[in-house]
């Protein structure tokens, strides 16, 4: 099951380039991937079938107990079966719904299959927190593929409220789950259910895991997010909102009834909750003109109808609501790939346009017929199966004294007459004929676009006389649930009552559709105030009021205000811990040597001036000298690898800041005096003594034994590297990198973002692109001297840098062009060298990108924006995008061998000559470091000095726009 987990991965990572390649076509053939699984599901049947199950672990997390573990029973089965087999008939439909024009149809196409997959691991998994990151994963997905249509603000604010909704069911749901596996004490579902705890810790945690089931199944009053959700593409609708996701709430209530549902809270919950939904899902569906919205209403009643069954914690119950289950993915699928044909044969989805669709599509008719009647639960339909069993069950418990058996089943009796009612207004909306319109015309189609719908039409069909062939295998599941119970599924079980309710439901039925004009009216007096989605959009708006006024409120003042609230809040809180602490070293020592005082005595006043110069560049320049004085403290305390870093860092900075502050003023506050010194002193004086005081008493807080002892050894036999911190970075702490690396990425794009207003051009700035390049010659430039000139000579002069000579004449320095072309392939040769040697000498990916970096710096200083496009004419996004790939595949590739995400191995042999070689993989994750790096340093090179070169120089010759305009009148 990891296998075919890991295979939807990278099929789906493949799938863009493939619709490159094939155009509609990669939906046949990524279709193959759900319905391989699902061949390879039906195998299991028999393992199921009999009770058993097919597990499969492998380690994860073991500290926590956390595993990669996957289960298929007989529910995990008849889900993936749903999952998987709707998926592929889903994908094979979108070959003929979509045109080869659609917009992003490869991120299109990966996602829908990325979700296919995301659900088959949410179904399987065993591990409730990896069940959980599963579903949180469908939540993402979803939200991409809802908002599909990116260019339509229903589309984005659907899939928006989608997003917040689940995720807010989500993270009260983690809770839950957490609390639920620390008090059963394992992570595992099976475990859980077959031993269930109880305690009020484990009923807060069940009732906190139902929210999440709720929300994500759209019961009220989470039910407004599924409606909006049509804005999806209509294979959206019809696996995810059918057959898909909104089924996870549902699995869950499943999987957790055989050992919880006799937890105080829940039988209240989901028999109130689902019989309200129900109602009020019908009961919406009834006053809806567009077909799919009718659909979408109706299947928020039938998930309000599901939770009802599979929640009511019998074994009889267990049955139907597993039948029902999977009659409820087959009929409103079907149902909606049918509104997706007509949409693009007639143009439109509003019945109150359509007439004589029926006898102008009959196939099409008939399996719709087919799914509708199956829906209302018209015999010999699985739907009318799975329904008369619940009405059984319901009945048989309110007869055995259960009062929630009655409320189940006056609930859900009176809200399948409303299913009735919509399910006739469908049909006969979609496909009836009206005397006021004429025929609506309809585009051709070829027969297979019909095939999909057709297929899950045919399968309810046969599965109602055939249901005595599925239910050994539903009956395993359904005797997992305590309560006794002998029900089996069939189609014909004699004159019974539930036979009468289903036949006093459908008559019913038929009535309330034959009287809809009154039930119009009567539905037109509801107040339009009650509505779930106007409560989504009123709590919404007032949060965002509620945000501005406070930010309104705490964020006045400017720059100063916001740092002088920071910084006295830090100093409130830190100083208070300080005050109460009782941890003091028990001896201080002032200094290890002299030079200590000394250093720290320049730092300090570098500091004080800092703070006082009128200058910015001095102002640089002097909090440059605190940092060059760590690095005195670094090398003199034995860590060269610190100081190289700390002295490579602090000159980057300060070439960073230089380059920004050259849009600025030279002086600081020029234009407006500061205030409150005395102030902003007294704060600064504080924050100094606070962050003293705590540094020393860190000193003496230390209670167990360090560890830095061990890592001499650690770092040579288990890293394989004398280096100690090098190997602390690719090794030991490489999940710590590869956050920082991630974060340094982040800030690369941010302050792109900030100066490409209008779109982060990906062009690099090369010499053929200089303006002036058109009129100078390529290698040198011939100076008329009047002294030669008289001899017949000429003088000639040579261009050290490529592009030096697109520089102003004023701002060129001959001898910096000449030290940078002397020292820029040495220095790359050393950046080189320190990334290799770094695991066993002084360097390392980090200190080595720094250097390239440096020597990129020193090509744009000396010869501007066309020099450092001529020195690396590649975009930068390419290299950090190359860095970020290395060190993050090292974390996957190790799981293919170890199990272990970023765990090293190590090639060893000896080699003639050079004598032995040893190669690791931390050695590729330090090249991606030091790609990440070179990027970086690069992308904010091409922001704030190309960057602000170009805009600087489009200010100085862009023409006033009056004086253009005189021109052209002068012409």
């Amino acid at each position: 099951m990891a296998t075919i987990l890991l295979t939807f991965v990278a099929l789906s990572t493949l799938t863009p380039i493939l619709t490159r390649w094939l155009s509609l076509r990669v939906f046949y053939v990524i279709a193959l991937l759900p319905a391989t699984v699902f061949g390879y599901t039906l195998t299991q049947t028999r393992a199921v079938s009999s009770g058993g199950a097919i597990t499969e672990s492998v380690p994860w997390i073991p500290a926590l107990g956390i595993s990669l573990s996957f289960r298929v029973d007989t529910l995990t089965w008849l889900l993936a079966l749903v999952v998987t087999g709707v998926g592929a008939l889903v994908l094979v439909y979108c070959a003929r719904y979509f045109s080869a024009d659609e917009p992003a149809l490869g991120r299109f196409a990966a996602v829908l299959l990325a979700f296919a997959g995301a659900m088959y691991g949410l179904v399987t998994s065993d591990d409730i927190v990896v069940m959980f990151i599963f579903w949180e994963i469908t939540s993402v997905l979803s939200y991409i593929l809802i908002g599909h249509y990116t260019f339509k603000r229903a589309s984005r604010g659907a899939a928006l409220q989608a997003l917040l909704v689940t995720t807010f069911g989500g993270l009260i749901m983690l809770v839950g789950v957490v609390i639920l596996a620390v008090e059963a004490g394992t992570t595992s579902l099976a475990a859980i259910v077959s031993d269930p705890v109880t305690g009020p810790a484990t009923t807060w945690s069940v009732l906190l895991i139902l929210v999440g089931a709720l929300s994500k199944s759209a019961l009220v009053p989470f039910h407004f997010w599924l409606p909006a959700a049509m804005a999806a593409p209509t294979p959206v609708s019809a696996y995810l909102h059918a057959a898909a996701m909104v089924k996870a709430g549902i699995y869950l209530v499943a999987r957790l009834a055989p050992g919880y549902a006799d937890t105080p809270g829940w039988m209240p919950v989901l028999v109130t909750l689902g019989v309200v939904t129900m109602l009020v899902g019908a009961w919406r569906s009834l006053r809806q003109y567009d077909l799919k919205l009718v659909l979408a209403y109706g299947t928020v009643s039938q998930l309000g109808f599901l939770m009802v069954v599979v929640g009511f914690g019998t074994r009889d119950a267990a049955l139907a609501g597993v039948a029902l289950l999977l009659a409820h993915a087959l009929y409103k699928s079907a149902l909606f790939l049918t509104v997706g044909i007509i949409d693009h044969r007639a143009g439109t989805r509003d019945w109150r346009q359509l007439s004589g669709v029926g006898r102008n599509a009959p196939v099409l008719a008939v399996i719709a017929l087919l799914s509708v009647a199956s829906m209302a639960g018209i015999p010999p339909l699985l739907g009318f199966v799975a329904k008369e069993s619940v009405f059984t069950a319901f009945l048989e418990a309110g007869l055995a004294g259960d009062g929630w058996g009655w409320v189940a089943l006056v609930g859900t009796v009176v809200g399948s007459v409303l299913t009735v009612a919509y399910s006739a207004r469908f049909f006969w909306g979609a496909f009836g004929t009206r005397v006021s319109l004429a025929d609506t015309a309809l585009h051709p189609a070829r027969w297979d676009f019909q095939l999909a719908p057709g297929l899950l039409a045919v399968a309810t069909l046969l599965l109602g006389p055939l249901v005595f062939l599925l239910d050994p295998v539903l009956v395993s599941y359904a005797d997992t649930v305590p309560g006794g119970g002998d029900y089996r599924l069939a189609l014909w079980h004699g004159f019974e009552p539930a036979l009468a309710l289903s036949a006093v439901v459908l008559l019913l039925g038929a009535v309330l559709f034959w009287k809809r004009p009154g039930v119009a009216r009567l539905q037109g007096t509801v107040p339009a105030y009650i509505d779930a989605g106007q409560g989504y959009g009123s709590t919404v708006r007032g949060i965002d009021r509620a945000a501005a006024r406070i930010t309104h409120f705490a964020q006045q003042g400017g720059l100063p205000q916001y740092l002088s609230t920071i910084l006295v809040v830090f100093v409130l809180a830190l100083g208070f811990a300080a005050f109460v602490n009782r941890s003091w070293p028990e001896e201080v020592v002032l200094w290890d040597y002299p030079g200590q005082v000394v250093i720290a005595l320049i730092m300090g006043i570098a500091a004080v001036m800092a703070a006082r110069v009128g200058e910015r560049i001095t102002a640089v320049l002097l909090a440059g000298v605190t940092g060059y004085g760590l690095v005195a403290f670094f090398a003199f305390h034995g860590a060269p690898d610190l100081a190289l870093t700390q002295a490579l860092v602090e000159t980057m900075t300060i070439v960073v800041f230089v380059l920004v502050l050259r849009r600025l003023p030279q002086k600081i506050a020029q234009h407006n005096r500061p205030m409150h010194r005395r102030r902003r002193v007294l704060i600064g004086v504080l924050v100094g003594a606070v962050m003293g005081t705590i540094g020393v008493i860190a000193l003496g807080a230390r209670e167990a034994p360090s560890i830095a002892a061990e890592l001499p050894r650690l770092a040579v036999e288990e890293g394989h590297g004398r280096n100690i911190v090098n190997v602390m970075l690719v090794d030991i702490r490489a999940w710590d990198t590869m956050g920082e690396i991630s974060v340094l990425i982040v800030v690369a794009t941010g302050v792109a973002s900030l100066l490409f207003v209008s779109g982060r051009n990906a062009v690099v700035p090369r010499l053929r692109d200089s303006r002036k390049r058109r009129s100078l010659p390529h290698r040198r430039k011939v100076v008329a001297d009047p002294a030669a000139s008289s001899e017949g000579h000429a003088v000639t002069r040579q261009s050290w840098l490529l592009a030096g000579r697109t520089v102003a004449e004023k701002d060129r320095s001959i001898m910096l062009e000449v030290l940078v072309r002397l020292l820029f392939y040495p220095a790359m040769i050393v950046s080189v060298y320190l990334l290799i040697a770094g695991h066993n000498a002084p360097g390392g990916g980090f200190a080595g990108g720094l250097i390239a970096g440096l020597a990129l710096v020193s090509r744009y200083l000396a010869g501007g924006r066309y020099e450092l496009g001529e020195a690396v004419p590649v975009d930068p996004g390419k290299i950090l995008g190359l860095g970020i790939v290395l060190a993050v595949g090292m974390a996957v590739v190790s799981l293919f061998f170890s199990g272990i995400p970023l765990e090293s191995a190590y090639f060893e042999t000896t080699v003639p000559v050079l004598g032995p070689l040893s190669f690791g993989t931390s050695t590729i994750f330090d090249i991606g470091v030091y790609l990440v790096v070179v990027g970086l340093v690069l992308d904010i090179l091409r922001s704030l000095g190309s960057e602000v070169d170009r805009q600087q120089e489009a200010g100085e010759t862009e023409p006033h726009p009056q004086s253009e305009q005189g021109a052209v009148v002068a012409g």
